[in-house]
């Protein structure tokens, strides 16, 4: 293949690359970039599948990978231009979005409504790995999953347990089918978090940053729940409330 035909596919993916900075293509393509060698390697111990490797010329990764995923070197420009961060490391990959499902045996999910700040949602996903719950469920209105605030902020925890997109109406009438106990945080009529006996099936509701859990969400839990406060501070941040509630579920 001659020098012309290599810089002219290169130049069509980088394109393309470019294009995955918004969300519209990267559904339209079904994938996304990560960036850095902890994110790619935490792609590569998981079922998630990586398309492409790339590095930026004269970077040396300390990134494995199969002998089947391709790897493109770009020169310092180009990697600028496709980077989000202020001092890059100087590997990526695109990976392809993969349709995950809930195992029927899960017993802890977190639901989440119109969560809009990627670092609350990034940061409430690894909060949900780390205390071993068993899925997440984005409701409408959330950010995407696969902005790249998201994606860092959950420090490859993405890539460690099912996270879908579903209508929250629907979704929670077909877990209490399955036997799930519904929770919702709120302030009014709600009992506190510390005389709620857990029960062996659960799935949480957390709400938009600013206007909490949606009414018709609340009218479907089975349980409300808050946290008790001492201080003078009138609520908690979303991720922290999360982080809280997680913990007391999975004791």
């Amino acid at each position: 293949m001659s020098d012309y035909m290599i810089d002219s596919l290169q130049n069509k993916k980088v394109k393309r690359w470019n294009k995955l900075k918004r969300k519209k293509e990267r559904m339209k393509n079904g994938s996304f970039l990560i960036e850095g060698e902890h994110l790619i390697e935490e792609a590569l111990h998981s079922d998630w599948q990586i398309k492409e490797m790339i590095i930026k010329e004269g970077y040396t990764s300390k990134v494995r990978t199969a002998e089947d995923i391709p790897i493109i070197e770009v020169n310092e420009k180009v990697f600028s231009e496709l980077t989000n961060t202020e001092t890059p490391q100087g590997v990526m990959a695109e990976v392809e979005i993969k349709q995950s499902q809930i195992p029927e045996e899960a017993k802890k999910l977190v639901l989440f409504d119109a969560v809009q700040d990627p670092g609350n949602l990034g940061t409430m996903i690894r909060t949900a790995d780390a205390f071993g719950f068993d899925g997440i469920v984005l409701g409408k209105g959330c950010v995407d999953l696969f902005n790249d605030k998201v994606i860092r902020s959950t420090q490859g925890s993405l890539f460690h347990l099912p996270i879908l997109f579903e209508d929250l109406p629907s979704k929670i009438d077909a877990l209490k089918g399955d036997g799930f106990s519904i929770w919702v945080t709120a302030l009014r009529d709600a009992i506190s978090i510390e005389e709620q006996a857990v029960p062996d099936r659960v799935a949480v509701i957390l709400g938009n940053e600013g206007n909490g859990v949606q009414e018709e969400l609340l009218h479907q839990a089975d349980q409300k729940v808050y946290i008790p406060i001492k201080g003078q501070a009138e609520s908690l941040n979303v991720s922290i409330a999360a982080g809280i509630m997680m913990y007391k579920i999975q004791l």
